[in-house]
């Protein structure tokens, strides 16, 4: 048999995912019995979905199948997928109907000299990623919140490595550590629904699948974003814990890529130790050329 289509194949992931997320009572069936799935069975997918169970299984297994918009609202409809989720499935599933993946950009990722003269005279920590997060640029106060990106090697400078990386795992003690992570890996999987076999990509999530059983559980969930906010509490032991908001904004002409800026609220006390550990930090730089 051929190899699956690469977006059939995560297509079908993606259907699975959110499968396995319902429960019978999300959509009105009994249980009944006992069962050996944690959501709901295939062929009670195809009963909401008005399809027949060989033929949802056949898109669910990425298999040569090109549903149709009907099939594909109708499936929306029975997973209860949100406006976002929605236009993921419908954009994976039209990338799959043709024969040829459309050409992707691959040219090695740069930042405008615009948005680098920006990041320098903004006074909050900002940082540019690319479009598998991998860190392209930053300002003097974002290396003052996260610490200097040059004591790592060029390839590993990126979000996803960086949260999984070994050595850190202090971090994950945080109380918002795992939605922080989730959000960059539905970054990722927003990037990967773009060009599925882009070798960063492939890079990126072949290495953490072997060695972080955190990230297969996360990335499994199938869970997707396009741009994304939060809050994060950062603890610096030089000035006490500082609590930012946190908001992406895609750079004009860099798809994938986004300015990622935080912020805090003005007048607080977080605001406070954020400009202290920027002159901590500016002094320190200072002595050291």
């Amino acid at each position: 048999m051929n190899s699956p289509h690469p977006y059939a194949r995560e297509l079908g992931d993606f259907l699975r995912a959110r499968r396995s997320r319902l429960r019978p009572h999300d959509v009105g069936l009994e249980p009944g019995g006992r069962r050996k799935v944690t959501g709901l069975r295939r062929e009670e997918l195809a009963l909401l979905a008005g399809l027949s169970t060989d033929y949802y299984q056949r898109i669910e297994q990425g298999r040569e199948v090109r549903p149709s918009d009907d099939v594909l609202d109708a499936l929306a409809g029975a997973l209860n997928l949100d406006d976002k989720e929605r236009r993921h499935l419908f954009a994976l599933a039209h990338a799959a109907r043709r024969s040829m993946p459309a050409r992707v950009n691959r040219d090695p990722e740069r930042v405008p000299e615009g948005t680098q003269r920006l990041l320098r005279v903004m006074d909050t920590p900002a940082v540019v990623l690319g479009r598998h997060l991998d860190l392209l640029d930053w300002n003097p106060m974002a290396q003052a919140l996260l610490g200097d990106p040059d004591t790592y090697p060029t390839g590993r400078l990126n979000m996803l490595l960086l949260l999984f990386d070994d050595t850190l795992t202090g971090e994950r003690g945080c109380p918002d550590w795992e939605r922080q992570a989730l959000d960059y890996i539905g970054m990722m999987r927003a990037a990967v629904a773009t060009d599925p076999t882009h070798p960063r990509a492939t890079a990126i999530v072949g290495e953490l699948s072997i060695r972080s059983a955190q990230f297969r559980r996360l990335w499994a969930q199938h869970d997707v974003r396009d741009s994304v906010s939060g809050t994060k509490t950062f603890r610096v032991p030089e000035v006490g814990d500082i609590v930012l908001d946190w908001d992406t904004y895609p750079l004009p002409g860099s798809p994938g890529a986004v300015m990622l800026v935080f912020t805090a609220e003005p007048g607080s006390a977080h605001a406070d130790r954020l400009r202290l550990l920027a002159s901590l930090h500016a002094t320190r730089s200072a002595l050291a050329r």
